[in-house]
């Protein structure tokens, strides 16, 4: 052994510097094309949408099942305008974040272009849309959804626009509500005030998306069943979505958000450990940091929790873990990400003119996605905000402390290799 090291340092050494200069860029080349290619292979990339997923059922007037009906899909009018922007050879420095997308459908229409260059989806629908991933949820989803609309029905009223008056429409399944205000006019829930769109009307009313991923109990039949029992007035407003195959937690909050109508989006994890009440401080403080084009996001925090009772009797393990996970985010992770202080609180809302800015250039659907969905919004200098929420343990978490931290720490390595590599792109 000795003999064979000897001979090489002598080959190094009798071997022309410039010589040695072109091996050693010779070497980092393979070795970068070669991790090029490792990241490119293992990267996770999102499964085709079945065309099942792109429908949904809600519980009709007379209280009964109704029969499938299509998702209204923000998503395929920005696609489609991408398309044929890019097709017409705009330059893609004016496609926010520059992504060229597919060949839409018919609705186009919902997308226009604005004075800067960048995209603004179709006018809203309702007021607050909230997107709720279950995975067989059977047991804790109707605790979940009775605080969550229990909430919605007292902010934002029961889904009749004609109990607000001046000139409602409403109707049952959550379709368009919009009422004309004056400018002095503020929301009758006090949340905040709303600003009046191009037209004079602001939207109102709320819906909920439930997205089944994948369940194999009766996730789907719980979120039907405690719809009906709400009555005609707000039945027809939960909406339930059912992929055919498990995507993962990110993937279903990822489905949900392309098809909501609200003019804010919230996402809000099935078990329930969030207080849900606190939704209008998310909804303040989005507003607070809007910027000019109303883009904004707000992240629910646990991180003032850390000193609690509640996190001090937790294993040793589980907040060694979590620590670690927070050193990872920091090294990781750009600045204004790595700042935030609880990337995975399952409660988040996005203003929609923010989501065309995030949602398309989504990869990971696993636990990992909350952090995918800050550095985007970093990268689009969209303006975040972490907003101190309520929380408490639920049994029947699915959370497998060890291999899950695992595999986050895996799945955060991998994002911000595949990012930083070109595997995943923005242009």
């Amino acid at each position: 052994m000795a003999t064979i090291a000897s001979s090489v340092f002598d080959a190094i050494a009798n071997t022309s510097p410039t010589l040695l200069t072109g091996y050693a860029i010779l070497a980092l080349i393979v070795l970068s094309q070669l991790s090029y290619m490792i990241i490119y292979i293992v990267a996770p990339t999102p499964r085709p949408i079945h065309r099942s997923e792109t429908t949904y059922k809600h519980i009709e007037d007379n209280g009964s099942t109704s029969y499938t009906k299509p998702l209204p899909c923000w998503k395929d009018g920005f696609d489609h305008h991408q398309w044929r922007r890019k097709r017409n050879g705009v330059p893609s420095r004016l496609l926010p974040l520059g992504l060229g997308g597919k060949e839409g459908g018919e609705q186009q229409q919902q997308v226009r272009i604005n004075g800067n260059g960048g995209f603004e989806v179709e006018e809203a629908e309702v007021y607050m849309s909230l997107v709720v991933p279950a995975f067989n949820e059977e047991e804790r989803l109707g605790i979940m959804l009775r605080e969550a609309v229990g909430c919605l029905q007292r902010e934002y009223g029961v889904g009749e626009g004609e109990r607000h008056g001046e000139g409602d429409v409403g109707v049952a399944n959550g379709d368009l509500k919009h009422r004309r205000r004056s400018s002095t006019q503020g929301l009758s829930n006090g949340y905040a005030r709303a600003r009046d769109n191009d037209k004079g009307v602001r939207p109102t009313g709320w819906e909920v998306l439930v997205v089944s991923d994948g369940s194999k109990d009766k996730t789907v039949d719980t979120a039907l069943e405690f719809a009906r029992s709400l009555g005609k007035e707000s039945a027809g407003l939960i909406r339930v979505v059912s992929l055919v195959k498990n995507r993962g937690k990110g993937g279903a909050v990822m489905h949900g958000l392309r098809h909501v109508r609200g003019k804010y989006a919230v996402f809000a994890d099935a078990d329930g450990a969030s207080k849900f009440d606190d939704l209008g401080k998310l909804v303040r403080e989005v507003q607070r940091i809007e910027d000019k084009d109303g883009r904004g996001v707000a992240v629910g925090s646990r991180a003032h929790l850390v000193g609690s009772e509640q996190v001090v009797k937790r294993s040793f393990l589980r907040n060694l873990l979590m620590h670690s996970f927070h050193l990872l985010l920091w090294v990781l992770t750009p600045p204004a990400t790595a700042a935030i202080r609880d990337t995975q609180c399952g409660f988040k809302i996005f203003s929609r003119p923010a989501l065309p800015y995030i949602v398309p250039y989504m990869h990971s659907e696993s636990w990992i996605f909350d952090v995918e969905m800050l550095m985007l919004a970093e990268a689009a200098a969209i303006p975040v905000a972490e907003v101190p929420i309520g929380w408490h343990e639920v049994q029947g978490s699915k959370l497998n402390v060890i291999w899950d931290s695992l595999g986050m720490a895996w799945g955060l390595f991998i994002l911000r290799a595949a990012w930083a590599m070109g595997v995943y792109r923005r242009t």
